[in-house]
């Protein structure tokens, strides 16, 4: 694996820098650094995904004949790191990085014509329906079921902890099928409309105050059956497929690297003379580096075909862990300064102060909200089981 960027690699990093530089305005900076939960408000995130889309980049990870750009792994890297080092948000990445692969994989020529434009241009934004209030880690367990009736399935049951359900258009969910058998074997795929009769949503507001996930309920929704991905029944192939991409699929190197500046920052403004703080800081750029050199070599393994694999678990756990570790050091080195709380949300419309002043306000609920990172995508506890599994042979 050769760190070096070549000339063409530098020629292609300075074309990106250019078109970040027109596409991600100061106000956006601004609200993408004010977000305290885990996925960019999709309202401001739709202006950047319509920005790519205009220049054909809204899908750049994508094969080349469904919209892609067809470049390499480094190219795809070098794009994600210099798109954190200019704030610009991530937009609808459960459709780019989870459902669109999902489609082309296994999708029907039918859904892939329907389905793929409208994740390209922005119009569909989706949410994942997999968690239910007895199905989150254990998620064979899923109960809300789907009836066939003629060309639809009728579908009633709960889903829970669904990011963004309330402003998403469309979600793809796991639903129970039949009871024969293992549990693994009657769950299906399904893609649906979230505008179709009997859908309810409801928020759940966090511990840091954010809006992002609700509780989802099915009282007799009626689903095209054109809308299931693969065969009926095998739905727990498509959910493994999907859970890879979902867990290693983007770099978060550049995220977690720019994150960490502004930690660096706020230490040296507020706690430059303490040695505990200095060297804590110390300690999560090593685990940093660490992490970034792993990813490299997941990057190095993309470059040769091969899929994310268990490397994916391994990026999961400790990303979560570091940011886990910088927001708590964060809190930590501000000390009394972060203890103001604002209640309103969004904090980049609620907000008008000097920017020291507002990253002191995003502090403690960026703290509380990342604690849940040990859960969301597959608990801390199943990622070190799949490592294990998968890398030790226990």
């Amino acid at each position: 694996m050769d760190l070096a960027l070549t000339a063409a690699d530098r020629a292609f990093r300075d074309e990106i820098r250019k078109f970040l530089a027109e596409a991600v305005p100061p106000s956006m900076r601004r609200a993408e650094a004010l977000t305290t939960g885990f996925v960019s408000d999709p309202d401001v995130a739709r202006d950047f995904h319509r920005a790519l889309a205009a220049k054909g980049w809204s899908v750049y990870a994508w094969p080349k004949e469904y919209g892609g750009m067809g470049w390499t792994p480094v190219q795809r890297y070098i794009f994600e790191v210099e798109c954190a080092r200019a704030g610009a948000p991530a937009f609808n990445s459960q459709g780019v990085r989870m459902v669109g692969p999902v489609i082309m994989h296994y999708g029907t020529a039918a859904q892939k014509d329907h389905y793929l434009p409208r994740i390209r241009s922005g119009e569909h934004y989706w949410c994942q329906g997999y968690s239910e209030p007895g199905a989150g880690s254990d998620l064979a367990s899923l109960k809300t079921k789907a009836v066939l009736d003629g060309d639809h399935y009728v579908v009633n049951g709960q889903k829970i902890w669904t990011s963004y359900a309330h402003k998403a258009n469309r979600m793809f969910m796991l639903v129970r099928t039949s009871s024969a058998g293992k549990r693994q074997d009657g769950i299906t795929f399904l893609l649906l409309d979230m505008n179709l009769p009997g859908i309810t949503v409801r928020p759940i507001v966090g511990s840091g105050g954010d809006h992002e996930v609700n509780e989802v309920f099915f009282d007799d929704v009626r689903v095209p059956v054109a809308g299931r991905v693969g065969e009926e029944n095998k739905g727990w192939e498509v959910a493994k497929f999907l859970l890879e991409f979902e867990r290693g699929a983007g770099m978060l190197a550049g995220r977690a690297r720019s994150r960490y500046v502004r930690l660096l920052a706020l230490v040296r403004r507020h706690a430059p003379d303490d040695p505990d703080i200095a060297t804590r800081a110390a300690e999560i750029g090593t685990d940093l580096d660490a992490m970034e050199m792993i990813e490299l070599s997941l990057l190095s393994a993309l470059q040769a075909g091969t899929s994310p694999g268990p490397t994916a678990s391994l990026l999961k756990l400790r990303w979560s862990q570091i940011r886990q570790a910088m927001s708590e050091l964060a809190v930590e080195a501000a000390g009394e300064a972060a203890l103001r709380w604002v209640p309103e949300r969004p904090l980049y419309e609620t907000l008008q102060l000097p920017p020291d002043e507002e990253e002191l306000l995003g502090l403690v609920p960026r703290y509380f909200n990342d604690r849940a990172l040990s859960i969301l995508a597959g608990t801390s506890e199943v990622q070190v089981g799949i490592l294990a599994r998968s890398m030790l042979g226990l």
